[in-house]
């Protein structure tokens, strides 16, 4: 036993010294500076003259910045928390290190915030690498072209705004309309795709966060989805910084050749919180006092969304950014830039909402650039009729509230359209399956709701979907697969959505 003790001995202590060879002790050069000015989360300091942009800062007490602005006599540093120990004359030294973030699988079902501090009850981290915050956008030769749908669940989205796996698709409307519902519902839809989701919180109320994670969790989302946060009460360096952390976390699993769903909720926020660092570095200001580079800071975020090409593993970046409008307006500044940097944009309407149409997504001012690339061919083969019948539709609506006399046609057209509409009304978290969604919509573009009530026609919807797939189950899995149907199948599919309306009461089925 002594003998085999002596010998682990002899083994460490070789193994040691192996590693310590060639290491030579010595003194280590520390660069150092000391705090001028502190105000706002941004700290003037004097004596880094070896910063590099985008470095941490150690300051003394424990606080962590970022090297912002580099001048000649001052360097400007971003605080990213900490603030309330740093002031005039506090030291700060450099860190060698650029900013990063924690990236990998260990992050599934956490939540963060961008330096990788947990904000949830689940312990420490694990099984993580740190990337920078700030990456290269993908070269265009790695990408590939927009060919797989992501689908969200929400019927007006998938049929007539489709989403594809790799573009970047804008959210706005005014405040309190259902954006939010909107993102959250799509990143639900992906619970059972395989799609991995990334949902990033710029400024939003704790409240809201956490509605947001209790539903994820409820609905049985929360284990494919990383939730990264910077509170409205956060210094606006943290705000800057995340959802640019958000975007490293995804491109590492990405990387993997993983599809991934990004949530920014929302890029107005980040937007004036970029605008107050800006002033409070005294940087010029441009239209509304926003700086010339605000254009720049979401276009290289955005660009960073793409499909990889197969022999680079195929992975995707879905990227879904909202932005606030205030009185419609979707000429302001912020709202024109993302417009302009996305592949096509969901409008949400008030009016819409007010009327309590949910999602309250206006049809007539949504796109999607991507289009019918991204889409099934069961949808493509309704999503035409489907759009046309339903801007006729609301042409005629508006001109019937000027005419005191319509003709027969045009009000069976007006009829149909507004059980279309009820049709495209969809509860929150409610996400469809392709079957589900493409049953609904064929039955009412075929008129077999035009007997029943408007207000009734969700719940004749709701039950006629289910009784369509108890009678017609391979038929509807071959929809839920991505195959489309010949005249045969859709006829077998129709016939048994109105056998089912005669059984549950809601009129003959008949148009």
């Amino acid at each position: 036993m002594t003998g085999a003790l002596r010998s682990a001995a002899r083994e460490a202590l070789a193994a040691i010294g192996a590693s310590l060879e060639g290491a030579m002790p010595g003194p280590r050069v520390l660069e150092t500076g000391t705090v001028v000015e502190v105000g706002g989360g941004v700290a003037r300091v004097s004596g880094l003259r070896g910063l590099r942009a985008e470095e941490l800062v150690q300051m003394a007490g424990g606080a962590l910045g970022i090297g912002f602005e580099l001048g000649a006599e001052h360097v400007g540093v971003l605080l990213l928390g900490g603030a309330e120990a740093v002031g005039a004359g506090t030291t700060a030294r450099l860190t060698g290190r650029i900013v990063d973030t924690p990236v990998g699988r260990g992050l599934l079902g956490r939540v963060i915030d961008a330096t990788g501090r947990a904000l949830d009850d689940l312990g420490p981290l694990r099984d993580v690498q740190r990337w920078p915050v700030e990456r290269p956008a993908p070269a265009i030769l790695a990408r590939a072209a927009v060919s797989e749908p992501l689908l969200t669940g929400i019927k007006a989205v998938d049929a007539l705004v489709p989403i594809g796996r790799g573009p970047r698709e804008l959210i706005l409307g005014d405040r309190q309309t259902g954006k939010t519902t909107i993102a959250l519902d799509a990143m639900i839809g992906q619970r059972d795709s395989g799609v991995l989701c990334v949902y990033c919180a710029i400024g939003q109320r704790g409240t809201d966060v956490a509605r947001v994670v209790e539903a994820l969790r409820a609905h049985g989302a929360i284990d494919r989805t990383v939730i990264v946060v910077a509170a409205g009460d956060d210094l606006p360096g943290l705000q800057f910084i995340t959802p640019f952390a958000a975007m490293s976390i995804a491109e590492r699993f990405m990387a993997d050749g993983e599809d991934v769903l990004v949530v920014f909720d929302d890029l107005t926020r980040h937007a004036r919180a970029y605008r107050e660092l800006s002033l409070l570095l005294r940087r010029p200001p441009g239209r509304e006092a926003y700086p010339g580079d605000i254009f720049y800071l979401h276009a290289r975020l955005l660009e960073r969304a793409t499909r990889l090409r197969a022999e680079l593993g195929g992975g995707s970046i879905t990227a879904l950014p909202i932005v606030e409008t205030q009185g419609q307006n979707l000429s302001a500044y912020i709202p024109t830039n993302l417009i302009s940097i996305t592949d096509g944009q969901l409008y949400v309407s008030p009016e819409l909402f007010r009327s309590g149409q949910l999602p309250a997504i206006d049809v007539g001012r949504s796109v999607s650039r991507v289009g019918g690339k991204a889409q099934y061919r069961s949808y493509r083969d309704v999503a035409g009729e489907l759009r046309l019948g339903y801007a006729q539709f609301e042409e005629l609506e508006a001109f019937s509230r000027f005419a005191t006399r319509l003709d027969a046609d045009t009000r069976e057209t007006i009829e149909r359209g507004r059980r279309i509409r009820a049709v495209l009304c969809q509860p929150a978290h409610a996400t469809l399956s392709p079957a589900d969604q493409l049953v609904a919509i064929k039955s009412a573009l075929d008129g077999l709701f035009d007997a029943i009530d408007a207000a009734q026609v969700a719940r004749a919807e709701s039950a006629m979907r289910a009784q369509v797939r108890a009678r017609c189950p391979q038929l509807c899995q071959r929809l839920d697969a991505g195959a489309s149907l010949d005249d045969a199948g859709w006829g077998e599919l129709m016939a048994a959505a109105r056998a089912s309306l005669r059984e549950i009461g809601g009129g003959d089925g008949e148009p």
